[in-house]
């Protein structure tokens, strides 16, 4: 099980590892608050950009480009997925970190400590994917909540980690 709340962490807001005491991992719910924080920001950019764009601050399956059955698509869609993509792979991997992550006391480290890079960062982002398998994340939850170092797939494959600062 994920011991998040039973480690000692570092000084001066720094991950614990890189003080030397023992790691302390991002539980679930950590996790998911930075997540909150980052859709917020999403929504503050995307709302405008699609009142902007498509004339409306919210799209229904009418305002999309292709429609048919269960399948709707748009452009404007894709754009949006491709900079949140980015967004979480370059800040995570060239910083440690995404604004909701930095908000909320949080930075993604190597395993053995040190900024991922952009390799790692986009693996760890592109296995997001697996992690959201078979809905709603899932795989990603259980995987967090059962691992000693709170590491969905995608940390695993990456050799990343969820660290806590402290304060």
């Amino acid at each position: 099980m994920c011991p998040n709340s039973l480690r000692r962490t570092g000084d001066q807001g720094e991950p614990a590892a890189a003080s030397g005491a023992a790691p302390r991992y991002a539980g679930l719910w950590i996790r998911f608050a930075a997540l909150a924080v980052d859709g917020l920001l999403f929504c503050a950019v995307f709302f405008p950009v699609t009142r902007l764009v498509k004339g409306v601050w919210l799209m229904s399956p009418g305002h999309h480009r292709w429609t048919s059955g269960w399948f709707i698509f748009d452009p404007l869609c894709l754009v949006f997925l491709l900079v949140m993509f980015v967004y979480f792979a370059v800040l995570e991997g060239f910083f440690g970190a995404t604004f909701g992550k930095w908000v909320i006391g949080l930075r993604v480290t190597r395993a053995g400590g040190g900024h991922p890079g952009l390799g790692r960062g986009l693996v760890r982002n592109i296995l997001r994917l697996v992690d959201g398998l078979p809905a709603l994340c899932i795989l990603g939850i259980v995987l967090i909540v059962t691992s000693t170092e709170c590491a969905r797939f995608g940390d695993r494959v990456a050799r990343t980690r969820v660290l806590r600062l402290t304060r």
